[in-house]
Parts: structure tokens; C-alpha cells; sequence
């Protein structure tokens, strides 16, 4: 079995259907609280992509900086897709614990990481996005994700539909995506605190 090597999370090996996934060990992962994820590259072909590892490198570097509190500051976008979602369905009582909700950071207990992956976005920027797969309790079907492009800031929260920006889910212009667009390589902390508060 071929295996690729990340500084940041080791030894990588190919996945046995997917030529172009390879996969870790399970990871501790700071943003929610080290819980050990694995995480898989995808669609990564070393022939084809000789700066992958390094550009998926400085993202998984950036991420595994975040904490609870960057965790925390997102609770409000993760809270807005549970609430459209229940408001969009019929009334189900299962749903009543998220319904009861009081304080919105309250909704990560009923959101659960599943794979993290690593991927290169194929059009436009074709920057390096981290894609963070969660089950959620309130879309059972297609969970949801948490999609950060460069691994610095969210620039998607949705069920996952197989895109990785609101853009290419719906074919539109990058500068018509809201999260995408307010995106900036040079984005501080303060700048992304403003933006979000």
C-alpha cells in the first residue's frame, strides 16, 4: 500500500477504492476539544500536484491552531442551520432537545466530527479548503460541514452536497458567495473578529 508523509500529521496511506485519498490516523484535533479524528486527503494525485503537501500542510497547521473559542464564535452560523432546517420541516418531538435550546453554543452537543478532509478546490482560487464532515441530530440524511479555505476562516456551513463552496454548489461568482467573498489571504484576527461580532 502506498502512503505520502504530512510534517504536520505524519504518514498518510492510500485508500484501497480511491486512488487519490489517502488517510491518517486518527488525529487530536484543539477546535473541538481533541477529540481524535482521522483526516484524508482527497483528490490528491502526487503526479499531478507536486505543491499539494505543502499548501495542505500550512492549512492543517492553521486549523489545528483553532480552539474551542474559534469553535465558540461559530456557534451562532451552526445554531441559524439547525433553526432554517427545523423551521423548513414538519414538527418532529425527537427534534424538541434542539427546539429548547437556551444558549446557542449549546448546539455542538448535538453535532459530531466525523473525517476531516484536505482538498484543492479545481476552479478559481484552487486554494487548499478543510472540509470538517460532521453527523448533526438534526439532518440525519446529509449531515453537515464546516468548510475553511486555507484552514484560517469558515467560508461554508451547510449539509454536505459534495461542493465545497456556496459558489460551486450553485454556480455563481465567487464575490456572490457571502462567506467565500469576505475572505482575504492577509485576514487577522481582529479583521475576522469584526466581521463575526
Amino acid at each position: 500500500m502506498a502512503s505520502i508523509k504530512s510534517d504536520i500529521i505524519g504518514e498518510l496511506n492510500q485508500d484501497n477504492q480511491f486512488e487519490d485519498w489517502w488517510h491518517s490516523l486518527p488525529i487530536k484535533i484543539p477546535f473541538f476539544n481533541n477529540k481524535t479524528v482521522e483526516i484524508a486527503f482527497m483528490g490528491f494525485v502526487p503526479e499531478s500536484d507536486a505543491l499539494f503537501i505543502k499548501d495542505a500542510d500550512e492549512a492543517l497547521k492553521t486549523f489545528l491552531e483553532k480552539s474551542e473559542t474559534d469553535r465558540l464564535s461559530l456557534s451562532h452560523l451552526a445554531y441559524k442551520n439547525c433553526m432554517d432546517f427545523l423551521n423548513a420541516i414538519e414538527f418532529d418531538e425527537a427534534d424538541q432537545p434542539l427546539w429548547n435550546i437556551k444558549d446557542e453554543n449549546e448546539i455542538w452537543n448535538f453535532i459530531y466530527p466525523q473525517t476531516i478532509f484536505v482538498t484543492r478546490r479545481h476552479r478559481h482560487d484552487e486554494n487548499i479548503y478543510i472540509n470538517v464532515t460532521c453527523e448533526c441530530e438534526w439532518e440525519q440524511e446529509h449531515g453537515l460541514q464546516l468548510v475553511f479555505r486555507q484552514g484560517k476562516i469558515l467560508t461554508r456551513i451547510s449539509a454536505q452536497d459534495g461542493h465545497i463552496t456556496e459558489a460551486d454548489a450553485y454556480n455563481k461568482p465567487d464575490n456572490e458567495d457571502k462567506l467565500l467573498s469576505q475572505f482575504n489571504a492577509s485576514t487577522t484576527t481582529s479583521k475576522w473578529w469584526k466581521f463575526w461580532n
